[in-house]
C-alpha cells in the first residue's frame, strides 16, 4: 500500500529517452579486445625454465671455483629477491618475487662476476640491477636494458680492479701450476697464450663463475630450445656472426667464441624477452648488430671485452628494429621511406592532374 506523502505506486515503464528497458546482460558472454589466445606459460614458468638451464653453469662455477663462488652466488640472489620484495613493499603493491624474475636476475649477476668479489660489492650490483634498471621503469618487461648487463656495467666502472681479478680454478687445464690469482682479461688479451680447446669447453681456466664453462652453456641452451623458452634466432646469428667476423679479420674464431662472456650473453642475456625484438626478423638484425658491436670492441677497443656494452647499445635500439621489422597486416598498405613518400605523392599529384585534363577536353 502506497503512503499519502507517496502516492498510488505507477508500473515501471521507460522514459522516452531511454527506450525500452533491455534484460540484464548474462554472464556467459563476455568480450573482450584481442588477441584471444590462452596458454599455460606464465613468467614463473619461463623463469623457472631459465633457472633450470642456469643450474649447469653455476654449479660449474662452484665445482672449479669452491665455496667464494657459492657465496657470490647466494648474496646475488638473496640481494635481488630482497631488494624485490622491498621494492614492492615500498610502492604498497603485491610482491611479485614468486614469478622468479628477481632469482633470475641474481643468478644472471652472480655468472657476471669473479668469485674474489667482496659480498659488498655484489649487494650494491644487486641494487642497480633490480631498483635502478628494473623498479624504476615499472617492473618486469618495462626495463629498458638486461638488469644484470647493467649491473655487470656498473660494478665494472666503480670497481674495475676487482671486477678483473680472477682466481685460478681448483682444477686447471689451462692455468700454470702455482698461479692462485690472474689480473686481467688474460684470455682475450691480444698478447695472451693461446688455451687449449678442451679447457674452453670445460671452463678450467681463469674467469667469472659462470662464463669459463662452454660446455654448462651449452647444456642450458638445449634445455631453453627445448622448452621452446627461446628460439635460435639471436644466440645462433650473434655466435655465428662473430666467429665470421673473427675469421674475417684474422681473429681465432674458436677462441674468441669460447672465452669471454659471450656464450652467457647470447644464450641468457640477449634473449631477454623484454629488450629483444619481437619477431624472427628483427632477432636476426638484433644478432647481425650484437655481433658487429662486440667484434668492433674486442678486436680495436680499448676492452679485451664487450659482450656486456654490446648488449646495453642493441637493446636500447629494440624499438627502432621492432618498428623497422614489424610484420605488416594482410591488407595493409606497405610503409614506404621518405623517397617513396615523395614518388608516392608525385604519382598521385601526376594522376590528379590527368584526371582534371581530361575533364576539360570532355
Amino acid at each position: 500500500m502506497a503512503t499519502p506523502t507517496e502516492g498510488p505506486r505507477q508500473p515501471a515503464t521507460a522514459t522516452p529517452t531511454e527506450g525500452p528497458r533491455q534484460p540484464a546482460m548474462t554472464p556467459e558472454l563476455v568480450l573482450f579486445p584481442g588477441p584471444q589466445i590462452f596458454s599455460p606459460v606464465t613468467t614463473r614458468s619461463l623463469m623457472r625454465n631459465v633457472l633450470v638451464a642456469l643450474a649447469p653453469a653455476l654449479v660449474a662455477g662452484i665445482v672449479l671455483f669452491g665455496l667464494p663462488a657459492l657465496v657470490v652466488i647466494a648474496t646475488s640472489i638473496v640481494s635481488c629477491v630482497v631488494f624485490e620484495w622491498l621494492w614492492c613493499r615500498l610502492r604498497r603493491v603485491p610482491a611479485t618475487t614468486g614469478d622468479l624474475s628477481a632469482a633470475v636476475t641474481g643468478a644472471l649477476l652472480a655468472c657476471c662476476v669473479p668469485p674474489t668479489l667482496p659480498p659488498y660489492m655484489v649487494v650494491v650490483g644487486a641494487f642497480i640491477a633490480v631498483i635502478l634498471v628494473k623498479g624504476l621503469f615499472g617492473g618486469i618487461g618495462r626495463n629498458f636494458a638486461n638488469p644484470a648487463v647493467v649491473g655487470r656495467i656498473a660494478l665494472s666502472v666503480a670497481f674495475p680492479a676487482a671486477m678483473t681479478t680472477y682466481v685460478a680454478p681448483q682444477v686447471s687445464l689451462a692455468t700454470p701450476a702455482g698461479v692462485d690469482v690472474v689480473a686481467g682479461a688474460t684470455v682475450l688479451a691480444p698478447s695472451a697464450a693461446p688455451l687449449p680447446t678442451l679447457a674452453l669447453l670445460v671452463g678450467t681456466q681463469a674467469g667469472t663463475i659462470g662464463e669459463t664453462s662452454a660446455l654448462a652453456i651449452l647444456l642450458g641452451l638445449v634445455w631453453l630450445l627445448a622448452t621452446r623458452t627461446i628460439t635460435w634466432h639471436v644466440p645462433v646469428t650473434y655466435v655465428a656472426g662473430l666467429a665470421l667476423f673473427a675469421w674475417a679479420t684474422g681473429h681465432d674464431p674458436v677462441a674468441q667464441v669460447l672465452s669471454g662472456g659471450l656464450l652467457l650473453g647470447a644464450v641468457f642475456m640477449a634473449t631477454d624477452y623484454a629488450t629483444s625484438p619481437a619477431t624472427a626478423s628483427g632477432k636476426v638484425v638484433f644478432g647481425v648488430g650484437l655481433a658487429l658491436v662486440t667484434g668492433l670492441i674486442r678486436f680495436w677497443g680499448n676492452m679485451n671485452e664487450g659482450v656486456a656494452y654490446a648488449i646495453l647499445l642493441m637493446n636500447l635500439l629494440v624499438p627502432y628494429i621492432d618498428y623497422l621489422t614489424a610484420a605488416r597486416p594482410l591488407g595493409a598498405p606497405r610503409r614506404r621511406g621518405r623517397l617513396g613518400r615523395r614518388v608516392a605523392a608525385r604519382r598521385a599529384a601526376a594522376a590528379s592532374g590527368t584526371r582534371q585534363g581530361g575533364a576539360r577536353h570532355e
